[in-house]
């Protein structure tokens, strides 16, 4: 009875190793496997080994854990049926006694698969492949010797069995079989660095380069309304602008561009270079520039390509119904990459304080994915708003008046200062979970 349960164990112990490690092998990052691999040592070796041919490594893990549960199976019967003997003895004679042995045989093979593959499944199938996927690259390395092992110990039967499933491929379905290319995906590259940068205790001290490579996986999903300068930020004059007038809002603004609209802001119909005004023109016509409108939901990167090729720099944003939702630039879409570009013109108007441990005095005009970042905050983020402003509104439905209170999951919003239209600034704390 002891060696059974011994083996009972063991083979239990076994099947959870197999399961666990064809999962985490599933799961691991591929590039950080291919790093380890890049090491000098015996793991490397071991690693470059088993990744070689990663459906055969599957098939001897797959291989294994059938040996491993027929086993078990085996010994686990046995075991089982001297308990259910011994808890329910037949103490009936005659016809009584053989049709409650029938009853109770059914009952006992019925006992015996529900507890047998209830110990599998919790024991040997759902807890270690929790634990080898939440620690995927670290079980791959740490159990990398022994999986070679097995590796090399079932070698026969999973050529077997690949020769066997290559066959039928080629045979009935007319498909490659062993030709699992290793290739990296974005979503990977973007975990790596994530949990390289996640490490770092010191945010300040990771490299720019670091930076810019996870802002540029990231590039191809903005899109413009994500980087705009909102309408009600946006400098612009009227056509019928005297060149005189808007030479004097260059110099007080500091900016190089200005857009022109003929009736109102809805109807832009180009800009002005501050280059153009040396030309010493009469009208705003005679040296207007065009500009190139896009909708909200165009990519940022079908932008930049477009103003390239267009040699434009600036671009109107429109919303669903025509009108103008902001403006975007090149420098604006470049700084998405390598963070925000100022020069000697550009002020920082956004308020950005820390008060105290957990509270702070924002500006709603920053975003939230910028605030979550920097203040490794958890606030939620959702592709109807891109502010902390924007925040509040869509929970609230309506602009809050001063001095208000918005409870949003564990933080606390109040409103410091607002306008007719918009948030200006707020006071947010982090609220202590009970």
């Amino acid at each position: 009875m002891t060696v059974a349960l011994v083996i009972i164990v063991s083979m239990l112990v076994f099947s959870a190793f197999f399961s666990g490690m064809e999962i985490a092998y599933v799961s691991a990052n591929k590039i950080h496997i291919e790093l380890e691999k890049k090491q000098e040592g015996f793991l490397a070796s071991v690693l470059t080994r088993i990744t070689e041919k990663p459906s055969k490594f599957i098939a001897t893990m797959l291989v294994g854990n059938n040996i491993a549960l027929v086993v078990y199976g085996i010994y686990m019967g046995d075991v089982l049926m001297d308990w259910s003997q011994t808890m329910l003895p037949l103490t009936y004679d005659g016809l009584v006694a053989d049709l409650l042995t029938v009853l109770l045989t059914k009952f006992q093979l019925l006992t015996q698969t529900i507890i047998s593959t209830g110990v599998i499944l919790l024991v040997a199938e759902f807890l270690p492949k929790v634990f080898f996927q939440v620690y995927a690259n670290n079980f791959v390395k740490f159990f990398a010797f022994p999986a070679y092992v097995f590796y090399l110990l079932f070698w026969p039967i999973s050529w077997f069995v690949i020769w066997v499933s290559d066959n039928v491929l080629k045979r009935f379905f007319k498909t490659e079989g062993d030709a699992v290319q290793l290739s990296f995906s974005k979503i990977e590259l973007g975990d790596y660095i994530s949990e390289q940068m996640e490490s770092v205790e010191d945010k300040e001290s990771v490299d720019s380069e670091i930076q810019i490579f996870q802002n540029a996986l990231e590039f191809s999903e903005v899109k413009a309304r994500e980087v705009m300068v909102p309408r009600t930020e946006i400098m612009a004059v009227e056509l019928r602008e005297t060149p005189k007038n808007l030479r004097k809002l260059f110099s007080e603004t500091g900016y190089s561009k200005i857009l022109v609209y003929r009736d109102d802001i809805d109807d832009i119909i180009g800009y002005v270079h501050s280059f153009e005004l040396f030309k010493k023109p009469k009208t705003l016509r005679s040296i207007l520039l065009p500009v190139e409108f896009v909708p909200e939901t165009m990519l940022v990167h079908e932008i930049l390509d477009m103003l390239i090729k267009k040699r434009r720099s600036i671009a109107v944003v429109l919303d669903e119904y025509g009108g103008t939702s902001g403006m975007i630039t090149v420098e604006d879409i470049v700084e998405e990459l390598f963070g925000e570009i100022e020069d000697e013109h550009d002020s920082v108007v956004l308020m950005e304080e820390r008060v105290s441990e957990d509270e702070f005095l924002f500006s709603a005009r920053l975003e939230v994915d910028y605030i979550n970042q920097e203040y490794d905050l958890e606030l939620p983020e959702s592709e109807n708003y891109e502010t902390l402003g924007g925040l509040v509104l869509h929970h609230t439905e309506e602009i809050p008046e001063k001095d208000e209170i918005v409870d949003i999951e564990e933080f606390r919003f109040t409103i410091e200062a607002v306008s007719n239209t918009k948030i200006d600034t707020l006071h947010l704390k982090v609220m202590q979970e009970s």
